[in-house]
């Protein structure tokens, strides 16, 4: 079984969360650990080429057909400005649905699925405006690993992902 089914088996077998918990698809992006609600995951695909769109933000890829669908691309390390942009073969998107759309969401690699106890999870710290935290939920800690939560649907409504629509249009 290839990386890509695994990672769709892996999200088929992923069951509702006990009371107070949620479940998360974790990923990375350099050295740190992301994730993003299970429920927003259509699927996960291996990095393919995109068209590239002229005038599009640089954080924006492209777009794929996605069986009839276009599907706007963003690379999520240069949205987030994490470490140098590099394409292997464990680079994957992750398509998600988000507030009624089709996005995909280029990441380093999926770890796994798992599940976060309302105990393990931390509010977002402050840092003032030196660093814009609102599209983190917070943190969750599994083990020894702190996974920043990643709201997805803050991040792809906010007004530089606007630029998706305008680039698109």
């Amino acid at each position: 079984m290839n990386m890509m089914e695994e990672s769709n088996r892996v999200l088929a077998d992923a069951t509702t969360a006990a009371d107070g918990a949620a479940q998360y698809l974790t990923f990375t992006l350099g050295t740190e650990e992301y994730a993003v609600d299970i429920l927003k995951v259509q699927e996960i695909r291996g990095y393919d080429a995109v068209t590239a769109i002229a005038n599009a933000p640089v954080f924006i890829k492209g777009v794929i057909n996605l069986r009839g669908v276009i599907v706007p691309i963003v690379d999520m390390r240069i949205k987030f400005n994490v470490s140098e942009v590099n394409y292997n073969q464990f680079t994957v998107v992750i398509i998600l649905n988000v507030i009624n759309r089709v996005v995909g969401i280029v990441v380093d690699g999926v770890s796994d699925v798992i599940t976060l106890p309302a105990e393990q999870m931390k509010p977002a710290p402050e840092f003032g405006a030196a660093l814009d935290t609102r599209y983190i939920k917070g943190l969750g800690t599994v083990d020894q690993r702190m996974i920043i939560l990643v709201d997805i649907e803050k991040l792809m409504s906010s007004r530089d992902m606007e630029l998706m629509d305008e680039a698109l249009a």
